[in-house]
């Protein structure tokens, strides 16, 4: 296909010895000796036992040839205004004729690694369940994509690229996947494509607006004759903590990202224990192993942009007339499919996301975090099943794809 070709991730023998060099060197700061666990953010003995994994344990030829058994493209994209960017991403095909094309759309401290779990079970259709064209790229200025070099690079430019690697591979309708920033960008996707290219959407994450009784009376009404359920208040309670506790990084990243960036660059230490604090709080009780942490670390520090080009999207965010957030929260008719995981970092009532658009999915599920399909890939490939399946809400929605064998 014109501008896409093949991709294979090789980091250069000179960058591990260099990281293995930085990582030997590292000073280390103290801790105070009565402060437990994580109250002060990531700890020492962890950010220890990691570096010295990372300099001397962890294998990341081994990592690489992993990562590089999923098929990869780059695709040059030209977006308005900005000009001509790269797009690294995954693309597998069903050997399901139908399969129906969906976009996997990662968020932030996360990858297209994300993908990985719950790919190939994507990929398998049968009687009882559809199959799946997945692709999953590498957001601009994200791992092996090219940096957006401006910051005028924002949510609508993120869905403008994705919407055109699609169309370039032939997905002139599709369906969307995603959480956290993939949240955003799925939802400036369907504004802005939908419901001509983009058909549905499955969010993990979800920020609504609370109806009211001029913008939506009906739901306000609704909300007023009813009561929130038990799941619901632990909700607003997860949403609280985050909004006092665990949101340091966006204002620090949304205000001055060149500031963080100069650690995210030179210390690699410095960007694993930025990340690993997320890792640690936005999951629920998921047990990390050293290699995964230190593989989704070094997918950021060895990414094409540098690592510090993953804050510069929350500095567009909050610097733009119109808050992509609220754009966000604009009506779709693209149907949408919601799945509500205990854990996650913002979890308002379920009444607000009908404020989206018609949900036509919707699952609270028992366990899990803001890393769902890292986390729960059983149910992030379940509920797009049920979904998309035969009983489901978006059924049938990409024409001539239902993702069974054509009869």
């Amino acid at each position: 296909m014109a501008g896409i070709t093949p991709y294979t991730i090789s980091i250069s023998d000179e960058k591990l010895r260099r990281l293995q060099q930085k990582l030997d060197l590292t000073d280390f700061p103290a801790a105070c000796v009565d402060a437990e666990g994580w109250c002060h953010g990531t700890p020492l003995s962890d950010v220890q036992r990691l570096i010295h994994h990372w300099a001397h344990g962890f294998d990341w030829r081994a990592t690489e040839a992993k990562l590089n058994e999923f098929p990869q493209y780059m695709a040059k994209v030209e977006i308005d205004g900005i000009g001509q960017r790269e797009v690294h991403f995954v693309h597998q095909q069903s050997k399901v004729k139908d399969a129906i094309p969906l976009l996997f759309i990662h968020g932030w401290p996360g990858s297209f690694i994300e993908v990985t779990r719950i790919l190939p079970e994507l990929l398998h259709g049968s009687d009882s369940c559809p199959a799946f064209h997945v692709v999953a790229p590498s957001l601009i200025d994200f791992g092996f994509s090219s940096a957006s070099e401006t910051k005028e690079f924002n949510i609508s430019q993120h869905a403008e690229a994705l919407h055109k690697v699609m169309l370039a591979l032939g997905y002139d309708e599709y369906v969307v996947q995603g959480g956290d920033l993939g949240y955003l960008v799925a939802r400036f996707l369907t504004i802005n494509y939908g419901p001509k290219h983009v058909k549905a959407h499955h969010l993990n994450n979800v920020a609504p607006a609370e109806p009211t009784a001029d913008s939506h009376p009906e739901l306000h009404a609704q909300m007023k004759d009813s009561q929130l359920t038990p799941g619901e208040l632990a909700g607003l309670g997860r949403t609280e903590w985050f909004s006092k506790e665990g949101n340091g990084y966006y204002k620090k990243q949304a205000t001055k990202p060149q500031t963080v960036g100069y650690f995210m660059a030179d210390s690699p230490v410095g960007l694993l224990a930025w990340l690993l604090e997320c890792l640690h709080d936005w999951v629920d009780d998921y047990k990390w192993t050293d290699d995964e942490i230190l593989t989704w670390v070094s997918i950021y520090y060895f990414s094409r942009a540098g690592p510090a080009a993953s804050s510069y999207i929350y500095y567009a965010i909050e610097h733009t007339e119109v808050s992509p957030f609220a754009v966000a929260q604009k009506y779709s008719e693209v149907p949408l499919g919601v799945s509500r995981f205990p854990q996650d970092l913002i979890l308002l009532p379920k009444l607000w996301t009908r404020t989206l658009g018609p949900v036509v999915f919707e699952n609270e599920h028992s366990r899990g975090g803001h890393f769902a399909s890292w986390e729960r890939p059983d149910a992030i490939f379940g509920d797009l099943r049920a979904m998309f399946g035969k009983d489901g809400g978006a059924y049938g929605v990409v024409a001539g794809k239902t993702g069974y064998h054509a009869s």
